[in-house]
């Protein structure tokens, strides 16, 4: 018998051989297999420059830094740089969400962008602008440092109509995640504070204080207001004011 007809052969015993039972035990392979992949695939981060600019429709201009660890977001005129999460969305888009849960933005395959704003929480198309600088918070030193916290206390104590409250950093291993939530933390009172409905939940705040911790998270009893940030998290070990602001409010219920 010649080599080809050896290899006919071989192939129908193949064939002969091969069961319902083997069969359905293939399918289940094959099914088990694409179950594992769907459920390891990761989003796909859409064709972008690391560090850029945009422009939304709305008006407002921001900068998305994916350049990092985590991507970061910070509107113009704005002190508050977010940290986001991405997760996968229908039709290969990317949903961008907050620490709170919230969604920032949404990014398609082809790096069509809508930004999510209290002025259009139903988004807004932005487009890129060009190049855009690092939002990685940079070391302050000790002087610096300490005219930062005395102003932000000064800033704050205004916002609740002049009654001190004092600002303090407790941290010595990310000196600037701690000024980060510092700023954050602070921002966030002074928003309350200018709020009709909600100035009264920060009539008894004394003091704000940056702590390390092996969990971000705030607490706020007592008129003491303590923002725990986590240096291992990075950036993302840092609360954003929406934690703030819900730490808070609830309080005067």
């Amino acid at each position: 018998m010649t080599a080809m007809g050896l290899a006919l052969a071989a192939a129908v015993l193949s064939l002969l051989s091969f069961t319902p039972e083997a069969a359905a035990q293939n399918r289940g392979n094959a099914q088990a297999e694409q179950s594992r992949s769907l459920r390891d695939r990761r989003p796909a981060t859409p064709s972008l420059p690391p560090v850029g600019r945009y422009v939304a429709e709305s008006g407002e201009g921001f900068i998305l830094d994916r350049s990092g660890r985590h991507p970061l977001l910070r509107f113009d005129r704005r002190d508050e740089t977010w940290v986001l999460r991405p997760s996968a969305a229908p039709r290969g888009d990317v949903i961008y969400r907050n620490d709170a849960g919230e969604q920032v933005l949404r990014v398609t395959p082809s790096g069509g962008m809508t930004v999510y704003t209290p002025r259009a929480p139903g988004g807004s198309p932005a487009s890129f602008s060009g190049t855009g600088s690092s939002l990685t918070p940079p070391t302050l030193g000790p002087h610096l440092l300490f005219r930062l916290m005395a102003q932000r206390s000064y800033m704050v104590s205004q916002a609740v109509g002049g009654r001190l409250v004092e600002v303090n950093l407790d941290g010595d291993r990310s000196e600037s995640l701690c000024v980060e939530a510092m700023i954050v933390a602070t921002e966030a009172v002074i928003r309350i504070a200018r709020s009709p409905t909600a100035r009264q939940y920060v009539n008894q705040l004394r003091s704000i204080t940056i702590i390390e911790g092996s969990r971000s998270g705030v607490t706020y009893a007592r008129g003491r207001l303590v923002v725990t940030v986590n240096p291992d998290e990075g950036m993302a070990g840092r609360p954003s004011s929406a934690r703030v602001i819900r730490a808070i409010l609830p309080q005067a219920s």
